[in-house]
């Protein structure tokens, strides 16, 4: 099965929710990986954060973990 990108502007267009607040996540990765990640993600016209996102998501999905991305109202 082959995972569909969003670009932002697809996110946005298709009714997407994104998450409101966000949170940091720092990780150490080789510098080559980095750099040929960096150059995949804008030929796609995406960025590292949006494609990391998108896997941790696919990664919690696949898992059978849900998560909240909206604060009860009330």
């Amino acid at each position: 099965m082959q995972k569909k990108w969003y670009a932002a502007h697809e996110i946005m267009e298709y009714g997407y929710e994104m998450e409101r607040k966000t949170a940091r996540l720092t990780l150490l990765i080789d510098p080559h990986k980095k750099k040929a990640f960096e150059q995949l993600c804008a030929a796609q016209d995406l960025t590292p954060s949006q494609v990391v996102r998108q896997l941790i998501r696919d990664y919690l999905e696949s898992h059978g973990v849900s998560y909240k991305t909206k604060p009860d109202v009330g």
